[in-house]
């Protein structure tokens, strides 16, 4: 009985009521996150600093072997 009154009360919710109901959930949400410290967050810099470099200088390496075959080839 309680479960059928709930339910019949989450139907009647309207525009309003579920967008108060969302931000109370995305409140709760952001209360559950937890920070990264000054340390991590140094850490993680240099982690994608690093990965991005790496990446940078592998697609550097294909396209100028790219362009080295397309010159020998049409030159």
């Amino acid at each position: 009985m309680a479960q059928a009154k709930k339910a019949a009360t989450k139907r009647q919710l309207g525009p309003i009521g579920r967008l108060i109901r969302f931000i109370r959930q995305v409140v709760a949400e952001l209360k559950q996150v937890v920070r990264p410290t000054r340390e991590e967050l140094w850490t993680y810099s240099k982690v994608v600093v690093v990965f991005v470099l790496i990446v940078m200088a592998f697609i550097f390496g294909v396209d100028w072997l790219a362009n080295l075959g397309v010159m020998t080839l049409f030159g």
